[in-house]
């Protein structure tokens, strides 16, 4: 089976942490945020991946190269030379998609969720149509565009954006499954497979959609980044909980706390609940961390306070220090002792040394 993952451009949403690394090598749960689908993907049969990108991938071809080997699947590029939309890269994919008969999913890079590959392959081939959409639930449907299935099948019907009365609450989830004679019905020029390509299929009756069970986000943007981080965490707890430390760690408060073996955790420190902690992390004494990620080779030192905050790559927290209100740093970003920053982006290889108290970008 092949899969595309719709990687898009230079990670705007994301930004300060896109600045440094592409977004799919962003870290997520202690992973690069493309690891987790490729891991997936390779678990429901697919040998080949295309990336579509629209910028040189030159920075995330060697990392790639070591998933080719380690799963020993094939990952090509494929580079746009003008933004085509999201039907518009399977066009440009066909040699790779429509080599055979298989079906072939098709993903958003920025969607995290449990990935239900496998039930999803099983239940596009006895259906027997062209498409499938994972669907997923949403309690305030008027935000969204709403999935309208005919009475009693799995068949859709119709697409009605943000609606004003109550049709459905099920929403477009960003992962599809296709038949290769869907390319039939995309020209290579910018397309919305949502607005041209799918009321097409739904018309022809070739469109089915699949329900999506448990959590689902959309992790491009950095409140939403920490959310679905919330989302992930309480989904291991359930699945593999001895991936987590174990509530019976004194520094453990609340729970759902993600660990990587190499850090080091100082002395009456409060983590938790909904916390990532990275590779070679050190964390000092009285500490207090809560709904926040701490990349690589950070440094959070003695009695700091973080929370609904991501910290990049390389940077450090000062004593008695205090992160709140989705503040983001960049790469080797260091705040000093005693600062108090409230929902800052802060831009790699900057100093802190004032308090940071409306949101903003500091560059």
């Amino acid at each position: 089976m092949k899969a595309l993952i719709l990687v898009g451009g230079f990670g705007t949403r994301l930004r300060p942490l896109t600045l440094s690394v592409p977004k799919p090598l962003v870290d997520f749960a202690n992973k690069p945020i493309i690891l987790h689908q490729i891991e997936a993907l390779v678990k429901a049969g697919v040998t080949d991946i295309v990336l579509a990108v629209n910028y040189k991938p030159e920075v995330m071809a060697a990392v790639l190269k070591k998933y080719e080997d380690e799963f020993g699947i094939t990952i090509t590029f494929s580079i746009e030379e003008e933004p085509l939309g999201t039907a518009g890269p399977l066009a440009l994919a066909r040699s790779v998609l429509g080599k055979d008969d298989s079906p072939f999913f098709v993903l958003n890079a920025d969607v995290t969720c449990e990935y239900p590959f496998e039930n999803m392959r099983d239940f596009h081939l006895a259906h027997g149509g062209e498409g499938t959409i994972l669907a997923t639930k949403v309690e305030e449907p008027s935000k969204y565009g709403v999935i309208v299935m005919r009475q009693g099948t799995t068949q859709i019907d119709r697409f009605v954006e943000k609606p004003v009365e109550f049709v459905g609450n099920r929403i477009n989830a960003g992962i599809y499954i296709f038949n290769p004679s869907i390319l039939d019905r995309i020209e290579l020029r910018p397309t919305s497979i949502e607005k041209e390509i799918f009321p097409q299929m739904a018309s022809d009756g070739q469109l089915h959609t699949f329900d999506l069970e448990g959590f689902w986000m959309d992790i491009g943007q950095p409140k939403d980044f920490l959310t679905g981080t919330c989302l992930y965490l309480s989904s291991l707890a359930k699945r593999s909980p001895e991936l987590l430390a174990p509530a019976t760690e004194a520094y453990v408060c609340g729970g759902n706390v993600l660990v990587h073996p190499t850090a080091k955790i100082g002395e009456g420190c409060k983590i938790g609940p909904n916390v990532t902690i990275g590779p070679n992390v050190v964390i000092g004494n009285g500490v207090c961390l809560q709904r926040c990620v701490l990349m690589e080779d950070t440094t959070i030192k003695d009695y700091a306070w973080v929370k609904n905050s991501i910290v990049g790559w390389h940077s450090s927290v000062g004593r008695w220090s205090r992160l709140d209100g989705v503040t983001v740093l960049g790469d080797d970003v260091h705040v000093l002792d005693e600062v108090y920053v409230n929902g800052a982006s802060v831009l790699p290889h900057k100093s802190i040394s004032a308090n940071v108290c409306e949101p903003g970008i500091v560059m």
